[in-house]
């Protein structure tokens, strides 16, 4: 989806708080709200989608990517083999 397509801007917190809020509507009504593991849940998620949108932004380039995300090389290049990552 473009950036042009969304219905309103909102920040990448706000994203999480929705989207959080819903999920967690979503489980006390089906489970009882019982839930584990939670904060590696939602890591394992959007880990996955961050590293390859900042990737693709960069064209595959590993050096400037670690950059950007904070992380050491071989950090990334770990996580790319964890996710099964395109480069």
């Amino acid at each position: 989806m473009k950036k042009d397509e969304l219905a309103e801007p909102f920040s990448l917190r706000q994203a999480v708080e929705r989207s959080m809020a819903v999920y967690l509507g979503d489980i006390e009504e089906d489970d009882e709200g019982l839930v584990t593991n939670l904060y590696e849940l939602v890591l394992s998620e959007i880990e996955p989608p961050l590293i390859q949108a900042v990737l693709d932004h960069n064209g595959g380039n590993q050096s400037r990517t670690s950059t950007m995300l904070g992380l050491n090389r071989g950090t990334l290049r770990k996580k790319i083999r964890q996710y099964g990552l395109r480069v």
